[in-house]
């Protein structure tokens, strides 16, 4: 078990990865090659080294041998962060259930730093900081929240089942899952959540994610940090758009060298 955690009470920690067997001295990274390497046939010799094909792979988006990979996480986060979490419907998810245990007294709160107005260009995020004093009221109003857990426990106690007895408390209070996942929808999964567009506190768990496997499967983080977490793509008006700069800057040159001539 490997762990990372994150803000005061999250974590994430690697449980298990397949394949677990790997090769002696290789990384997971092999399992991926041996995938696309059945499709030359048994007895085929290796067209190119395994970190060039990984990024080959990647490149062109032939996704498939990513699948070969997986991942099984165990996570702690805040319930508003894994609600943002599980929109991604490509894992295996088993969270822990407050029908059948009561809630963790463990809650969520954010740095005054983190605490900003609502972005005027972005309708999902926040911009600026916001003034101390409604910071200060957001704050009282979190501690408010948390008090509901000691009234939410008392009422457990009496008998109130804890079915109906969660579904008064906050998101900020914290739940946690076993998560498994293939290395190709992973990747997609960070791609979108360490996006600098994330929300922060669901980007942190993002990071920590990222840092735990980047060991198991070195090429293929190296390959996704170039060809995707760092690149540019481009949309059809966009490529129309510089080819037409590119044009007219050709026509700007060619005039200004024959009149020079």
């Amino acid at each position: 078990r490997r762990e990372i955690r994150v803000h005061e009470h999250g974590f994430v920690a690697l449980l298990d990865v397949m394949p677990r067997l790997a090769p002696q001295g290789q990384t997971a990274d092999a399992a991926i090659v041996q995938a696309a390497r059945v499709s030359y046939g048994a007895g085929t010799k290796a067209v190119s080294d395994d970190r060039a094909l990984i990024r080959y792979l990647l490149r062109h988006r032939h996704t498939t041998p990513f699948e070969m990979v997986e991942f099984k996480f165990h996570c702690a986060m805040p319930i508003f962060v894994a609600r943002q979490w599980i929109r991604h419907r490509t894992a295996n998810v088993n969270e822990y259930s407050g029908r059948y245990s009561v809630m963790p007294d463990r809650f969520f709160r954010p740095s005054e730093e983190s605490i900003r107005k609502q972005s005027m260009t972005n309708r999902q995020g926040r911009d600026e900081p916001l003034e101390a004093s409604t910071a200060g009221e957001f704050l009282a109003l979190l501690e408010d929240a948390e008090g509901l857990y000691q009234r939410y426990n008392r009422l457990v106690e009496q008998g109130l089942a804890r079915e109906l007895a969660r579904i008064a408390l906050p998101q900020s209070l914290y739940t946690e899952w076993y998560w498994k996942i293939d290395l190709h929808n992973l990747l997609r999964f960070l791609s979108l959540r360490m996006d600098a567009h994330a929300q922060q506190e669901i980007r942190d768990f993002a990071c920590a994610m990222h840092a735990l496997i980047a060991p198991m499967v070195p090429h293929t983080i190296e390959a996704f940090r170039d060809f995707e977490q760092e690149s540019v793509r481009l949309t059809r008006l966009e490529v129309e758009a510089m080819r037409a700069g590119r044009a007219q800057l050709d026509t700007t040159n060619k005039r200004e060298q024959s009149e020079w001539e």
